[in-house]
């Protein structure tokens, strides 16, 4: 990004907030299967919200804005790339910077669970709620659902999770989900990632809402996926994750998901934006050809 649009950005954000609005306003939206294939390439873009802005060996790849962007404006701009999941923030300087055009475009909805806090897995809504992703024209909210069984606080997430997916069903927004069955060890959140824990969230994540006609899954390739994935008729689009050191080895198992059902695609952060060779056309392009 050049000094000339990082500055243009934050005049606009001081001088005409509205423009936001407006940008949203004229926007154009997404087109429905594009490419003819049935399948999406979202990029997601909603860590730095929940404070985690690690990638790779990188602790702070993700803490320059504008550096981020940068990566994100070429992300988009590739071939067969379908839209983008971020926070309001994010989103809406993308928006500014025209870079939304023609894309599907999920907000990020629940980012109070901070990385590392003690109240982490009290996952409150604090981003975007149905209301402002229809007032923005976008096409859909995520949220994340980490269930500890020893965490009373996991029921207070599942309910506002619930409301949420009615809240977009009833605006005929998709609601994507992200299920994990997890643990506090060491005083760190870990997400269990074994195929029974799996499918065991799936269940309960399929059943949140009062329907389920608008939902998605947001699911992390695991062991026996085609066992995992037959745990419900849901769509599905497969998660990243953390860099890799061996990118070849999880594109190859990423590869596999796509003979399933109801896998649709991918959504996919850090994996592509800061890629173990900082080449990120090239990781990107490499995912888009396997759809």
């Amino acid at each position: 990004m050049r000094d000339a649009d990082l500055r243009q950005l934050v005049e606009t954000r001081v001088h005409r907030p509205q423009a936001i609005a407006e940008a949203a306003a004229r926007r154009q939206p997404a087109t429905v299967d594009p490419d003819g294939h049935g399948k999406l390439m979202i990029i997601a873009a909603d860590h730095p919200a929940r404070g985690a802005l690690r990638a790779g060996d990188q602790p702070f790849a993700m803490g320059h804005r504008a550096a981020l962007l940068d990566r994100l404006c070429l992300a988009l701009s590739r071939p067969g790339v379908n839209g983008v999941l971020g926070t309001p923030d994010i989103l809406e300087d993308l928006l500014l910077l025209g870079a939304l055009e023609g894309k599907v475009v999920i907000g990020s909805m629940n980012r109070g669970g901070l990385a590392g806090t003690t109240f982490e897995i009290d996952d409150r809504f604090t981003a975007y709620d149905a209301a402002g992703i229809a007032a923005a024209g976008f096409d859909g909210g995520k949220m994340l659902i980490r269930i500890d069984p020893d965490d009373p606080a996991t029921a207070r997430t599942l309910d506002a999770c619930g409301q949420a997916v009615s809240a977009l069903a009833a605006r005929q927004l998709i609601a994507m989900v992200e299920p994990f069955i997890s643990h506090r060890r060491d005083g760190k959140i870990r997400n269990d990632l074994s195929p029974e824990a799996m499918m065991r969230a799936i269940a309960v994540a399929s059943g949140l809402g009062n329907t389920s006609a608008y939902t998605w899954l947001k699911v992390p390739y695991v062991d026996d996926m085609e066992r995992v994935m037959a745990a419900s008729t849901l769509p599905a689009l497969i998660l990243g994750g953390e860099v890799a050191p061996d990118q070849n080895a999880v594109m190859a198992s990423w590869r596999k998901t796509l003979e399933l059902p109801t896998v649709r695609g991918f959504v996919i952060g850090r994996s592509l934006l800061f890629p173990p060779d900082d080449d990120v056309a090239g990781a990107v392009d490499t995912v888009v050809e396997m759809l």
